[in-house]
């Protein structure tokens, strides 16, 4: 079993990394990848952690991208270093998101809401601020139930209080990937909120530019949908990976590490037969 596609606390998972690899070490997880938000900064503790508990520990970062519908979200895996281009994308990314931190404040204010920036960050210092961290904010003040109730009614896109993120440049992103060596492939695909009948243009475009990999498989999508991104991105040669999108039992109880749609174990091969050869290219 294994997983290509997780998150600790130096985004917006809940444990830090050598948590989670020890959490994947119990669940007899063989390879792991950590691919956290705009930021590699869990890497390096995450790598020594795999290596104490016999892990091939694939390093990864997810990037958001300039999308018009829906979001893209591209995963680099294996890199081997962070490229200079790399580093500038993740800075420019990380002061987005603050600044879009405060227009949800802002928002939050303009409502009544006796919130504060300051606050906020207070209760997570020296990390990156997102979405999940104020739906923790938001239920500390009760003013929801729980972290779902609190996308359903105020985070999620479309919500009061959703403030739209700026991407990195779709070709920027992937030759800074390329640049640190690793590999570009698409994250959960149903996300970009294409009809099936546009899929397969962009999908060849998105192939054409570089992006050499697609997430067929995830926790967010039906079996039958997962199948059916297999078999398109094999129309169109990407090789086919699989992941849980875990953040953490707090943050999203229904995804579990080493286990992606229709609860099915992630098998193997998707490194094996995968990812690994793209790697050994590199």
């Amino acid at each position: 079993m294994i997983d290509l596609h997780t998150h600790t606390n130096a985004s917006d998972g809940q444990y830090s990394p050598s948590e989670l690899v020890q959490k994947a070490a119990e669940r007899g997880i063989s390879v792991l990848a950590v691919t956290d938000h705009d930021t590699v900064a869990g890497i390096e503790e995450a790598a020594l952690a795999a290596k104490k508990n016999d892990i091939t520990f694939v390093p990864g970062i997810e990037l958001n991208i300039k999308w018009p519908t829906g979001e893209f979200h591209l995963l680099g895996l294996g890199l081997r270093s962070v490229s200079s281009s790399l580093q500038e994308i993740i800075v420019r990314l990380q002061q987005n998101r603050q600044e879009r931190n405060i227009q949800m404040i802002d928002k939050m204010k303009a409502d009544g809401i006796d919130a504060s920036y300051e606050d906020l960050q207070s209760l997570y210092p020296e990390r990156p601020i997102g979405r999940p961290h104020f739906a923790a904010y938001l239920v500390q003040k009760k003013i929801v139930r729980n972290s779902q109730q609190a996308f359903d009614k105020y985070l999620a896109k479309g919500r009061k209080w959703y403030v739209e993120r700026d991407g990195a440049n779709l070709d920027e992103a992937i030759q800074a990937i390329v640049d640190s060596d690793g590999v570009p492939v698409i994250a959960h695909p149903l996300s970009l909120y294409l009809s099936w009948g546009r899929m397969d243009d962009v999908l060849e475009d998105i192939h054409s530019r570089g992006v050499e990999g697609l997430e067929a498989y995830h926790p967010g999508a039906r079996k039958v949908d997962c199948v059916r991104l297999e078999k398109l991105a094999r129309d169109h040669n990407f090789f086919v990976t699989a992941g849980s999108d875990f953040h953490g039992e707090k943050i999203r109880a229904d995804r579990k590490i080493g286990y992606t749609c229709g609860d099915k174990k992630i098998e193997d091969r998707f490194y094996t037969d995968e990812l690994l050869p793209r790697l050994n290219e590199k």
